[in-house]
């Protein structure tokens, strides 16, 4: 868990998950747990991943599924991600050959306390999906 402050956000949580060989299989689901105590504030969460430059596509498909407190049973939400474009390149930083991108996944919410689970499939033509170092999720506090 990161506590830092900065700039009215105080980041909460974030965790990248290393993707075995490079090459994400549809199998492979990253696993994402923290907790909410402040039900006062809000939140922003954001999807995570890190690429190299042979990265095959300008966008990621990928499904969100998650467990909120009190909740029994997984919820999935489909995403689409844009990467690049043809007028600028990748959209993410990067260094020497690899790049990271941030997204947003929600606008500012409030969350209930409790236990909160996540899990990520990539949902992609390509399985496994090549090129693909990390994948993670960050929760950031709006102060």
């Amino acid at each position: 868990m990161i506590l830092l402050s900065s700039c009215g956000k105080v980041d909460l949580y974030e965790k990248h998950v290393s993707i075995p060989g490079h090459a994400w299989s549809g199998e492979f689901k990253p696993v994402f747990d923290f907790e909410v105590t402040d039900s006062a504030a809000d939140y922003q969460l954001f999807f995570l991943i890190r690429h190299n430059d042979k990265y095959n596509y300008s966008n990621i498909f990928f499904n969100l599924y998650s467990q909120t407190p009190g909740d029994s049973s997984l919820r999935k939400a489909p995403f689409e991600i844009t990467l690049a474009t043809d007028s600028k390149g990748w959209l993410g930083s990067g260094l020497d050959d690899i790049y990271e991108h941030r997204h947003p996944l929600t606008n500012f919410v409030r969350l209930r306390p409790g236990k909160y689970h996540f899990e990520l499939e990539q949902i992609m033509r390509e399985d496994p999906l090549q090129h693909v170092l990390s994948v993670g999720l960050r929760l950031e506090k709006t102060k």
